[in-house]
């Protein structure tokens, strides 16, 4: 069986590092500016049929690391803020996540929170599970799930950050988007890439970024 990876694909920094925007709350998931940073992403063939399926979208560079980024995974590891935008307390179990009845996980997806709540199932195979643990229970859980396949980390700059510190992560594929945010979240704040072993196998520029594959010498 082939052992599982555990992988970043198509997180999105602008030009000045940031890798959400000041501000974030419910009428701006990802900060202010931050919708700006996935230009490369929206148009692509994967992102249109996860969003609104059928066939239309565009090909070429982008649709070919959006794509990649789903192929062999079996279960994702999200933060808090990738679920909802509230902090604290769950003040009620009926938000289910910015994604709606038909989330576009497709397999178990475990939550970083330090509030419990049961499990919930959706449509199309995703199950949000909820981890008080830290990362390495997520990572556990989330690769018993995986059985074999790879483990997707999905984001925020928080929490793969915690797992680049923690040596975790072997391949992290960036998207550098031609936007400045100005403030916001760093990706590389606190994070020596080059000491944790990482380096850069790939870097190819499309029209509306320029995508960097690094991974980890072991």
């Amino acid at each position: 069986m082939e052992m599982t990876r555990v992988r970043v694909a198509g997180f999105t920094i602008s030009l000045d590092g940031y890798g959400a925007g000041p501000h974030q709350d419910i009428e701006n998931p990802l900060g202010v500016g931050g919708t700006d940073l996935h230009q490369w992403l929206v148009s692509t063939r994967t992102f249109q049929r996860m969003l609104f399926g059928g066939d239309g979208g565009t090909t070429g560079i982008d649709e070919d690391f959006a794509a990649r980024g789903f192929e062999n995974v079996g279960a994702w590891i999200l933060g808090r803020n990738m679920f909802g935008p509230v902090r604290g307390p769950w003040p009620d179990l009926d938000w289910k996540g910015w994604w709606g009845d038909t989330p576009p996980y497709h397999v178990p997806t475990f939550i970083l929170t330090h509030h419990a709540r049961p499990p919930i199932q959706m449509e199309g195979g995703t199950t949000f599970h909820f981890v008080t643990g830290g990362i390495h229970e997520a990572l556990e859980r989330a690769r018993d799930a995986a059985n074999g396949m790879d483990v997707r980390i999905g984001g925020g700059v928080n929490t793969i950050q915690q797992f680049l510190r923690a040596g975790l992560i072997d391949e992290l594929h960036i998207a550098i988007s031609p936007v400045l945010l100005g403030r916001g979240e760093r990706l590389s704040e606190g994070v020596d890439a080059r000491a944790l072993g990482y380096e850069c196998v790939q870097f190819v520029a499309s029209e509306k970024g320029t995508h960097v594959v690094l991974r980890r010498q072991r």
